[in-house]
């Protein structure tokens, strides 16, 4: 009997590309799925692309306002009812097999957070060939200057990890904030890499929102992670070496 999968999907303004990532949810060879779209205050005919689809296992979460990505993930986690619990972005693609693939490789490694490897997608989520590979296991130091764990490859299993420790905290890059925590916990993040994920990016991507993810990485390091100011230029540097080579 298979375990049931959380999947939660923050949407905003993602009338463009909704119907073709809630339509690779569907197409998983692994059926015992939730999925919990949260609309965080759209203003594009996002709901109307989402009711179209009629399957008991979707469920449309309608927030008031723009709250925000975190908040819109945490409002998610809070509704959630199985025991593994995992993201999707609204513009993100799954494999037919990712979640099959993923759950057998949490459970032969006894792993209660996992990440996979994934591919770059241009703007209609076509593979550009460009692979991002993930090491084995990532522990709280590593993870610091590696930020390989992408989130829509990340499953948790509930069982090892309660929900309480994983909703995310309310500031930039909150993904990475949450997987930085849940590290310094003594946790392992383990590795499959295995291409399942199609992360969609625009053709061009703007000088602007690469210095924002810089601000966003020092920001995390200073005042999330409370590091001195000497380690957290020693980790930026690697962190910057690593981003730069997974994009080229």
């Amino acid at each position: 009997m298979q375990e049931k999968v959380s999947i939660i999907i923050p949407v905003y303004n993602a009338a463009n590309y909704i119907e073709q990532t809630i339509s690779s949810v569907l197409a998983q060879d692994y059926e015992c799925w939730e999925l919990l779209l949260v609309e965080n205050g759209s203003t594009d005919n996002s709901i109307e692309k989402i009711k179209k689809f009629d399957d008991p296992r979707i469920r449309l979460i309608i927030l008031d306002g723009n709250a925000g990505a975190a908040n819109a993930r945490n409002e998610g986690m809070r509704l959630a009812t199985g025991i593994y619990v995992g993201y999707l972005d609204a513009d993100d693609l799954w494999q037919s097999n990712k979640l099959s693939k993923q759950i057998s490789f949490m459970k032969e490694n006894g792993a209660a957070f996992c990440f996979t490897g994934y591919e770059f997608g241009d703007e209609n989520a076509v593979g550009t060939g460009k692979v991002v590979y993930v090491p084995e296991t990532l522990r709280y130091r590593q993870a610091l200057s590696n930020t390989t764990i992408f989130t829509s490859t990340v499953l948790f299993d509930t069982r090892k990890i309660s929900k309480d420790r994983l909703y995310m905290p309310n500031v930039k890059s909150e993904d990475s904030a949450l997987w930085f925590r849940v590290l310094r916990e003594g946790n392992t993040a383990y590795g499959l890499d295995e291409n399942l994920v199609i992360y969609r990016r625009p053709g061009k991507s703007l000088s602007s929102n690469k210095i924002e993810a810089m601000k966003r990485i020092w920001n995390l390091y200073r005042k999330q992670e409370k590091l001195n100011v000497f380690y957290s230029v020693y980790l930026f540097v690697g962190w910057a070496f690593r981003a730069v080579k997974r994009r080229v």
